[in-house]
């Protein structure tokens, strides 16, 4: 997992409601067992025609949001069943935030965990957002945010900035890059002196097999 302490990149507007995981990652794709190579199947029924090829009009099928790192979207975004694997598929394609008014309960859990960055801001403040990424996008140029963990402030070039709540926990795990394993491989040499301090105090002991009885 990549840190995030500050971050400042191109917005992607997504503006749909309502975003299940199935249509971030079909079930088709859920068959590979490793965390990398998800994000070519991002949004796919969107982002590809029925012949294979990419859709122009899907928003991220655009050359401006090719390499936007923040994703925009509307409420409600992450329903639908609990694959992780959402939330691999955005990170693979490169987003490393996630704006949206309301996240669904373990896609929101889920994100923390892989290092994915969600921002949760009123519908009246993500309005503001849509509206300057699309003013922006009449000019053929991309929208910039920047956001600063440590104080807990996304704001842009142009006066907006607003205060995102966070989960003191979660927030130093964002900043150091670490998910689970890491958390307890920070704590591995006090496992080991707990594991020798076990042996010393229950020293295990051989249990020979019963001997069979005719």
């Amino acid at each position: 997992m990549e840190p995030i302490r500050k971050l400042r990149g191109a917005v992607a507007p997504l503006d749909i409601s309502d975003v299940d995981t199935d249509q971030i990652i079909p079930k088709q794709f859920l068959k590979r067992i490793e965390r990398t190579g998800f994000g070519q199947f991002l949004f796919y029924n969107w982002r590809y025609k029925e012949n294979g090829e990419l859709n122009p009009d899907f928003v991220l099928n655009k050359e401006l949001y090719r390499n936007a790192k923040i994703l925009l979207t509307r409420r409600n975004f992450g329903t639908g069943s609990s694959r992780e694997l959402a939330v691999w598929a955005l990170y693979d394609f490169g987003f490393r935030v996630i704006i949206s008014p309301k996240f669904a309960d373990i896609f929101y859990s889920n994100a923390f965990k892989n290092g994915l960055l969600l921002i949760t801001l009123p519908e009246e403040d993500v309005d503001i957002l849509f509206k300057k990424t699309y003013e922006k996008e009449k000019k053929n140029e991309n929208y910039f945010l920047n956001v600063d963990v440590e104080e807990q402030v996304v704001y842009d070039d142009f006066g907006f900035s607003r205060r995102f709540e966070i989960d003191p926990f979660r927030k130093m795990c964002i900043m150091e890059g670490l998910n689970e394993i890491d958390l307890t491989l920070k704590y591995e040499q006090k496992i080991k002196e707990y594991e020798e301090k076990r042996r010393k105090l229950f020293p295990f002991r051989e249990i020979k097999p019963r001997t069979k009885i005719d």
